[in-house]
């Protein structure tokens, strides 16, 4: 199974959550992430976020969706529709959950605020992809729907 998390400019959250699920991933269980318009570039504070975390960074890079090396099985977008933001739709046959979060490069404000939204989205993340993964080894040959109300489930913790 091949999980894709999307995101419009693919250089922070689904960055982040490809980089969190790739660090506890279940075997036989990839992760990538794209964007739809994406920026070209990881964002730094992404980057740094993640390695104060604990978790590689090596790799990671902006790209589209349309350039991916393997088609995704479950889709999970990040965008947050309440904020605004216009959410990418991924056609084709696949298990789709919406994990809406808001954009911490998005945030103003000093130094402390601006890290602290980072940190946030990596914690956020960082228990939404876990609790993920625990039910992807407690049920590894689960039904698409199953699995799509275990995603959607998660989504609201």
């Amino acid at each position: 199974m091949n999980i894709l998390f999307l995101c419009t400019g693919n250089s922070c959250r689904s960055i982040i959550a490809e980089a969190l699920f790739r660090a506890i991933a279940p075997a036989g269980i990839t992760a990538q992430s794209a964007g739809s318009k994406p920026a070209g570039y990881v964002h730094p504070r992404a980057l740094e976020a993640l390695a104060e975390a604990g978790i590689a960074t090596q790799g990671l890079e902006s790209k589209s969706w349309d350039n991916l090396p393997q088609p995704p099985a479950v889709v999970i977008t990040l965008c947050a529709g309440a904020a605004g933001e216009a959410c990418p739709v991924y056609f084709g046959n696949v298990v789709r959950s919406h994990w809406g979060m808001p954009d911490p490069a998005g945030v103003k404000g000093d130094e402390p605020t601006i890290r602290a939204a980072f940190a946030e989205t990596v914690a956020v993340l960082r228990g939404r992809i876990a609790a993920l993964v625990q039910q992807l080894k407690a049920n590894p040959t689960m039904d698409a729907d199953t699995l799509k109300g275990i995603l959607d489930g998660i989504a609201v913790q």
